[in-house]
């Protein structure tokens, strides 16, 4: 048996060139192929060996039949002139943009180099063409040019069954993002006060129902704001370059909680609905939005990048047991060999919060507002005391900077491989972390520059294959008894002896009636 790795290159290599498009004609081997048996499978022709080359010239006529219905033939539109016309406002200068201009803008522009980290991880054989990556670059800065946004970075690619989405992750201006959150906050408010104006007609209109339960569900927990946790970064994503950029909406807990509780395929687009049990609170854009979350969550960099500000105010935080959630650059790291951050994960650390069971990166306790609320309603102290917990255990994660040493292995496989890009020219070799518990999530590390990307299918790995949660179990039938069962129907004969009891009791009670007329006026007759 030949080399796993020698082994996994011959097929990449073999399919690689089987995925070669015709200069002619377009097409490539590997789809006329899979067309070819497709066609077999479902027509199941006898003696299939002997017309293999009818079924490859059907499949090619079926491609390239031309539309009969028309005197002159229709002009045919390439595939390659239509993406080059989708990406070509990406190649278009704005009005009055010189080169001085340009050369002013790219010393300060928040636009990161995504070619220079295409090379890094070509290296490794990672990442898209270089016309894709060119075309991403040139999305991010029309990207750039629009929104007020002080940091930039490609994030990577999630696949989808109908389109792809393209991911930039970004951070606005301190004054930007205020402006926003007071948006969300007052069109929140104005939900809350229609929902007490409609509570209050209802209330009015119901007072003579019958009575609700008292079941209270449980608080919900609060998405941490913009700018912290796993809100920290905004993202926008786009189906290809060229196409507008759309920003996703910030993470909710509870998107994070059902999202580990479900696996879906992206269809690429974001209004979609998501079928799944349990059911997940938003449409495509939201799951999107939650597995983002949990795949940045994993970044990492090499140690000593970054570190810890020094303050005063920093040991009385981790004496209260919050932990650091900040950092900075080292502006004295020194890098270490490419041998050296392979051979061992502790040269590795994780420089993003972790995301709790709770779904969030800080814990809080959903019932400290119910206390608060407890001091202004005094009637509901018993009721609410008795539904709260005794005791909640706050869940505290892995510190920020901690080695990928301490990460939990897979079964018997570590959470992450690292490897060089080659092995024929150790000396211009590059670092490179490939995650397995989120694969299509990679890591390059070369000196003083590293950085993290993701391709692939948006799904964490599973060492066995996943199995929705079954359904809640069904709930008990009422317990049945003298106040609840149905009574028999009477007989013709328990009828008759009703009614001929009720005929003499009305009898019995009209002659007790003319009695009591007759001594009245004898009474009065007497007077």
């Amino acid at each position: 048996m030949p080399d796993p790795k020698s082994r996994m290159l011959a097929i990449q290599n073999a399919k690689a060139y089987l995925l070669k498009s015709s200069t002619t004609s377009g097409l490539n081997l590997y789809d006329h192929l899979a067309n070819m048996l497709t066609k077999i499978l479902d027509e199941q022709p006898t003696n299939a060996v002997d017309i293999i080359e009818n079924v490859s010239k059907d499949v090619k006529w079926a491609q390239f039949q031309k539309k009969m219905d028309t005197l002159r033939d229709e002009h045919e539109i390439l595939p390659t002139f239509e993406a080059a016309e989708k990406c070509k406002a990406l190649f278009l200068k704005a009005n009055g943009e010189g080169d001085e201009e340009l050369e002013e803008e790219i010393e300060e522009t928040p636009l990161p180099n995504v070619m220079e980290t295409a090379f890094y991880f070509e290296q490794a054989g990672i990442g898209l063409s270089k016309d894709e990556s060119y075309h991403i670059f040139l999305a991010l800065k029309k990207l750039i040019s629009v929104q007020p946004i002080q940091t930039c970075r490609f994030w990577g690619k999630i696949l989808g069954l109908e389109m792809n989405y393209i991911i930039a992750e970004v951070q606005y201006h301190e004054g930007e993002e205020e402006e926003e959150t007071e948006e969300e906050e007052v069109i929140e408010e104005g939900r809350k006060g229609m929902g007490e104006v409609e509570e209050e007609d209802e209330d009015k209109e119901k007072e003579d129902q019958p009575p609700k339960s008292t079941y209270k569900p449980p608080p919900v927990i609060p998405k941490e704001e913009n700018g912290t946790g796993a809100n920290k970064y905004i993202y926008f994503v786009c189906n290809e370059p060229g196409k507008p950029w759309v920003k996703l909406p910030p993470v909710t807990p509870a998107q994070i909680v059902c999202a580990r509780k479900i696996k879906k395929f992206f269809t690429g687009r974001l209004d979609a609905p998501v079928v799944s049990f349990p059911p997940f609170p938003g449409n495509e854009a939201n799951y999107l939005r939650a597995q983002i979350a949990r795949i940045s969550a994993d970044q990492i960099s090499p140690i000593g990048f970054y570190q810890f500000a020094e303050e005063e105010g920093d040991e009385e935080e981790e004496g209260e047991g919050g932990g650091r959630d900040t950092y900075e650059e080292n502006p004295d790291f020194q890098p270490l060999s490419v041998p050296e951050m392979v051979d061992s994960l502790s040269t590795w650390v994780h420089h993003v919060q972790s995301i709790l069971e709770q779904g969030r990166c800080v814990w809080i306790n959903p019932f400290q507002k119910s206390e608060q609320e407890e001091e202004e309603e005094e009637e509901d102290e018993e009721q609410e005391k008795a539904e709260e917990p005794d005791e909640l255990q706050q869940e505290i994660g892995p510190p920020l900077l901690t080695p990928l040493s301490a990460d939990e292995g897979i079964q018997n496989m570590p959470a992450w491989t690292a490897q060089p890009s080659t092995n024929l020219i150790p000396q211009y070799a590059v670092a490179i972390l490939q995650s397995n518990r989120w694969p299509g999530a990679y890591a390059f590390a070369s000196g003083k520059k590293f950085d993290n990307i993701y391709f692939g299918w948006g799904h964490k790995y599973s060492p066995e294959n996943h199995t929705p949660a079954l359904p809640p179990p069904v709930q008990a039938e009422y317990p049945s008894g003298p106040d609840v069962t149905e009574a028999s129907d009477p007989t013709l004969e328990e009828e008759l002896a009703f009614k001929a009891a009720r005929e003499e009791a009305l009898a019995s009670a009209e002659e007790e009636e003319d009695e009591e007329d007759v001594e009245d006026d004898e009474e009065e007759d007497d007077d």
